[in-house]
């Protein structure tokens, strides 16, 4: 398993197999997420939308119904559309 060492400007480099991998060239961007449990993963900037896929899925959260995204569109559009109207007012 590649690993790196920290410099004391808290720089490190990452390992030609990982960069590789990842498909990292000079100038490249990296994100540090945050996942559950306290873990990071590493995400290169330069990947697709689609390799973001399940980072944001907590499965102790039931799904919802379309009944209940349908509602929660309809209330979110309610309130936004009242704010200029409620704000003028008495």
């Amino acid at each position: 398993m590649p690993s790196a060492t920290m410099t004391s400007k808290g720089q490190i480099t990452v390992p030609k197999e990982i960069r590789d991998e990842l498909r990292l060239t000079a100038g490249s961007k990296i994100m540090f997420v945050r996942m559950p449990g306290g873990h990071f993963r590493l995400v290169p900037r330069t990947g697709k939308v689609s390799d973001l896929i399940g980072m944001l899925h907590d499965p102790s959260v039931p799904p919802l119904t379309i009944e209940q995204i349908n509602e929660a569109i309809a209330e979110g559009g309610a309130e936004s559309g009242m704010r200029g109207i409620t704000q003028g007012r008495s």
